[in-house]
């Protein structure tokens, strides 16, 4: 059997903020906008270049969904971004405003720092320098 996942929903206040933080700031590709008039909803999909797990950018319905956006993990790191260039890509994203609140660490398996994205959710920039794939 083969398994993978292929996209994480993160609730979003608004589809156009979101996708302009993403693509602009974290520089995602934008793979889908599609409206569904049968729903009133936008499928939002955005992934980093170079491939992996996409998100789905979900525009919060009603007031519970709303409650949770910049809050998915429960104030933990909920994502992790994975970079062949930690140093490039940090640097890259002060420049564009993301604040990091944790600055970064160099460990054992690489370099890593976290950061929030403009909901507050949290997400790890790291850098494997230990050889994992």
């Amino acid at each position: 059997m083969q398994q993978r996942l292929a996209h994480i929903a993160l609730v979003v206040r608004e589809y156009d903020e979101a996708i302009a933080y993403y693509t602009q700031v974290l520089e995602f590709d934008l793979i889908e906008d599609s409206y569904q008039p049968e729903q009133d909803k936008r499928w939002v999909v955005v992934a980093p270049k170079g491939g992996g797990c996409s998100l789905v950018l979900a525009r919060a319905s009603d007031e519970h969904q709303t409650r949770y956006i910049g809050d998915q993990a429960g104030g933990r790191v909920f994502l992790f971004l994975r970079t062949d260039d930690f140093w490039r890509d940090y640097h890259a994203y002060k420049a564009r405003g993301v604040r990091f609140v944790r600055p970064p660490n160099e460990a054992e398996y690489g370099i890593v720092a976290v950061f929030e994205d403009l909901y507050g959710n949290r997400w790890d920039l790291l850098e494997f320098t230990d050889g994992r794939p």
